[in-house]
C-alpha cells in the first residue's frame, strides 16, 4: 500500500484523502458525514452554525459513501442525499462515468437525508435510465406510491431492486446485506449494511435508536469485520437546549465509546463515526470532542477518506 495525497472536490471544497491505494481492487470512499440536512443546517444561524455559512470550505454534506470495484469498472452509492450532484461530482473524480457504470444505489430509510437526492436521476435533471436502487419492501411500496418519486420508475429513470433483511446481494467482487435496525419508521424500515468487498469489510448504520434496542450487540458486531462506521448524531446529551433529547433516541457517541471501552485497541479502531448532526462539535476536527473521541482509539469518517475492501 502507497499513502499519497488524494485532492477530491465536494460542495465546491478541495479536500484531501488520507489515504490511497496504489492498486485498489476494491475501495469504499466517504463523500458525505453530516446528518441528513447537512452543515451548516437551513435556518442554523447560531454560532456553530455561522462558521459554515461564513466561509463555504466548512459547509458538509449529508452522509453517504461510494463503493469503488476498480478491476471491473463498477460503481455504487449508498444513500441518495440532497448533496449528491457534489458527491456524485466527487465520485466522478476517482472513477469517472465514462469508464465506470454506476450499479446500484443502496439506501437505508426514508428520512430526507437518504433518499431524496434520486430526484436527481429524473426528468428534469439527469434523465437517467435504469439506476437500479436498491431498498427493503417498505421503502420500496413509499417510491412507488409516492409522487413524486413514482415519477422516477413510471420514466423508468429508476430501476427498483427488493432487498431482504439479512440476505446478501452480490456482485463480481463486493455483496451487500442489509440489516435491520430499529429506527423511527414512519414511511420506511430502517437498514443498515454489511458490505464485503475482496479482502475487508465494513459496518454502515447511519442511523439506529439506542443500541440496547438492536437485537445484536454492538461489540459483537463490530467484532465481525474491519470498519465500522456508525450513527454519531449526537455527541452527548444537552447538545440541542431546550429539547427532550429522549425524544431523539440516537446513541451518543460518548454512549457508543462507553459500550466499547473494554474492547481492544485494533476493535476500537475499526470505529469511524459517522453521520453528525450539526450540533455535533464532532463536526469540527480540532474540537474537544474530536480529540476526546481520537484520544479514546477511535476514528472520526471525514470526506474524502478511503477504506480498502
Amino acid at each position: 500500500m502507497v499513502t499519497k495525497s488524494l485532492r477530491r472536490v465536494l460542495l465546491g471544497l478541495v479536500l484531501s484523502a488520507s489515504i490511497a491505494f496504489a492498486n485498489p481492487s476494491v475501495e469504499l470512499v466517504v463523500l458525505g458525514v453530516a446528518q441528513d440536512a447537512g452543515y451548516p443546517q437551513a435556518g442554523c444561524y447560531k454560532p456553530h452554525c455561522l462558521p459554515g455559512w461564513q466561509d463555504p470550505n466548512k459547509r458538509l454534506g449529508a452522509t453517504s459513501l461510494a463503493v469503488i470495484d476498480h478491476k471491473n469498472k463498477q460503481k455504487w452509492l449508498f444513500e441518495a442525499t440532497p448533496h449528491m450532484p457534489e458527491q456524485l461530482y466527487a465520485l466522478e473524480q476517482l472513477a469517472s462515468d465514462k469508464d465506470y457504470l454506476l450499479s446500484g444505489v443502496f439506501l437505508t430509510h426514508a428520512h430526507i437525508g437518504h433518499y431524496t437526492g434520486l430526484m436527481f436521476f429524473g426528468h428534469e435533471a439527469m434523465g437517467a435510465t435504469d439506476i437500479p436502487v436498491y431498498a427493503m419492501p417498505r421503502m420500496l411500496d413509499y417510491l412507488t406510491t409516492n409522487g413524486p418519486w413514482s415519477q422516477l420508475v413510471k420514466y423508468n429513470n429508476i430501476a427498483l431492486k427488493p432487498l431482504a433483511n439479512e440476505t446478501a446481494v452480490k456482485f463480481a467482487r463486493l455483496s451487500v446485506t442489509p440489516v435491520l435496525v430499529p429506527h423511527r419508521d414512519e414511511f420506511s424500515e430502517t437498514v443498515g449494511y454489511i458490505i464485503k468487498g475482496v479482502t475487508k469489510s465494513a459496518l454502515f448504520i447511519p442511523d439506529i435508536n439506542k443500541w440496547q434496542l438492536w437485537e445484536k450487540n454492538l461489540v459483537a458486531e463490530v467484532a465481525k469485520v474491519d470498519y465500522a462506521l456508525i450513527d454519531a448524531t449526537f455527541y452527548a446529551d444537552g447538545e440541542i437546549p431546550g429539547r427532550n433529547m429522549a425524544d431523539i433516541p440516537h446513541p451518543f457517541v460518548v454512549e457508543s465509546m462507553q459500550i466499547l471501552d473494554k474492547a481492544p485497541s485494533n476493535e476500537k479502531a475499526k470505529v469511524h463515526f459517522i453521520h453528525m448532526n450539526h450540533t455535533n462539535p464532532m463536526l469540527d476536527p480540532e474540537s474537544q470532542a474530536s480529540k476526546a473521541v481520537i484520544n479514546a482509539g477511535f476514528n472520526i469518517a471525514r470526506p474524502g477518506m478511503l477504506l480498502e475492501l
